[in-house]
This record gives structure tokens, sequence and C-alpha cells, in this order.
């Protein structure tokens, strides 16, 4: 990553720099979103800008949700770091404030824009999965009434920690938090789905989770595959009777999950590879990337 937008230009990564008093250093007064490409065309972008401006006036950070003008400058971000597909990372901070908390609308926010190469995914991990690891580190409550993809991200960076003390970490597991009520949340970086009896579960907003871009799309895809769905509040236990498991963000889409493990102890899930559910939501959201390539 070469070069980074900065708002509305294009800089060298070196000199993309914030004040010192930015209130998304200071105090965490940010939020961002993470999305990819498909043929060079950002997916669901509209979606996204439309959670980050609901975020945005939560915090009082100003907020124009204008598609057309970042999907130019993300071609632009895109063309000066060679990239033909990306990952994208759009990051709205509140912007320079005073030192302490202030009671009113912020004014001056900053906008960046970080871009990289695609992750390289292998199309195994689509059929065999992956394994999901039952952490000790509770999901934190949100600071307002809906989870916002926001710069404080402390809870996350110490359950990947956790994760990585743990056998599972090398196979690729992703890690799994729970409310403080026991109640499953979501993953470190995803959010979870779980297939029984003909009925796809997924936890409720409530449980505090992030309202998740993709999370939402299957969602609606769920009955072009057959599925019922069900947002509710579930156990663990219920989860290692789930007949498919699997997690979802906007970089990696579907992802079975084919094994889970609590502790060092581990449960094959689905014969230990993708469900035939799963694998017709995979089908059915590749359609719909598809039609941008």
């Amino acid at each position: 990553m070469n070069y980074i937008g900065l708002n509305e230009r294009i800089v060298e990564a070196k000199d993309a720099v914030v004040s010192a008093l930015d209130h998304g250093f200071l105090y965490g007064m940010g939020l961002f979103e993470t999305l990819r490409t498909y043929g060079g065309v950002p997916f669901l972008l509209r979606r996204h800008l439309d959670r980050l401006a609901d975020g945005c006036r939560q915090l009082g950070i100003p907020f124009e949700a204008d598609e057309d003008s970042l999907r130019k400058w993300i071609g632009q971000v895109m063309a000066a770091n060679g990239l033909q597909e990306a990952y994208i990372r759009y990051t709205v901070t509140a912007g320079e404030d005073i030192l302490g908390l202030p009671a009113g609308e912020y004014t001056q926010p900053n906008h960046l824009l970080y871009i990289k190469e695609l992750p390289k995914v292998p199309s195994s991990l689509y059929t065999e999965g992956k394994p999901l690891q039952l952490l000790r580190i509770p999901r934190n409550t949100p600071e307002g009434p809906v989870r916002l993809k926001s710069l404080h991200y402390m809870n996350n960076i110490l359950a990947k920690r956790e994760l990585a003390g743990y056998a599972s970490a090398a196979g690729g597991a992703e890690g799994l938090m729970l409310t403080d009520k026991g109640f499953i949340a979501e993953g470190i970086v995803s959010n979870l789905f779980y297939i029984k009896d003909g009925i796809l579960h997924t936890p409720d907003i409530a449980a505090g989770i992030l309202p998740g871009i993709t999370r939402e799309m299957v969602l609606e895809l769920a009955p072009g595959a057959g599925l019922h769905t069900e947002e509710g509040f579930y156990r663990w236990e219920q989860l290692l009777a789930a007949e498919e498991i699997f997690l979802t963000n906007s970089v990696q889409e579907i992802v079975p999950v084919t094994t889970l493990w609590h502790g060092n102890e581990s449960l094959m899930v689905s014969g230990g590879r993708s469900g035939k559910n799963t694998a017709e939501l995979i089908r059915l959201y590749r359609e719909r990337t598809e039609g941008l390539k």
C-alpha cells in the first residue's frame, strides 16, 4: 500500500497523517467500513455508506454519503496502487477538537481510504471450511443502542490474542465470542449463522452484534435456498447440535465452519465439509457478485 486516500486526495502512505488532537485518536470517535471489489467495482457500496451515515449521525460527525464521488476516489486510489481488485477500508474520524469531551457536534471530520491487494484465499476454504474456536473473553456491550463499526477495537484485538494461544489457530480458526450472559454473539471479524431443521439461525442484533452487510444479504438470499430464517438468542450447546455452520464478512463472503473447538477439544461439523445449504447460499451470493464483473 504505497498510496492512501486522505480527504479526497491521494498521498504517499508516509504523508497520510492526521492531527494528534483528532478525536478518532484521542477518544475512538470514528467509524470505518471494509468492503471489496469484483471486477474493480465496490460491492454493496450503497449499503456500507448507509450504515456509515447512520453511525456518524449517532456520533455527531457530519457525513454526506456521495456514492458517485466515493466510487471515483476509490478507483483513483486503486490505480495509484496498481490494483485491479482491492480490499477497501473507508474511515471517517471525528477530526480535530478540544482536549476534553465536547458536548456539541463535530465540524471537521477526516476521510481516509486504505486500499490494498485482496487477501489470497484458496478455493478449498469454501468446501473444506475453517475451525471456530470458542473464546473466554466476552463480547463487550455496544456503547450505544446498536453496535457501530467504530475505531474502538480493543475487544477484538484482545480476542485475537487469546485465539493465537489455541492449537486451532494454526488451522486458520476464527474466534467466537459470547455475550456476558453466555449467548452466542459473533466472531472476531465475522457474523455467525447455523442451520438446524431447515431454519437458518443467526444472533439477534439485540445480542450486541454488528449488523453486518453480508449478514443482511444472506438473510435476503435464504428463502431462495429454501430456508426459513430466525434471529434470536442462542447458546453454545445449540451450536454443537447444528447441522451446518458458517461465517460471513464482506471480504471472505460466506465461509463454512467444519470444526468447533472448545479449549483443545474439537467436534466435526457437517462431515468436515461445507453443507449443501451453505454451498447453495455461496452460489446465490456469487450470482450477485458476478453481475459486477
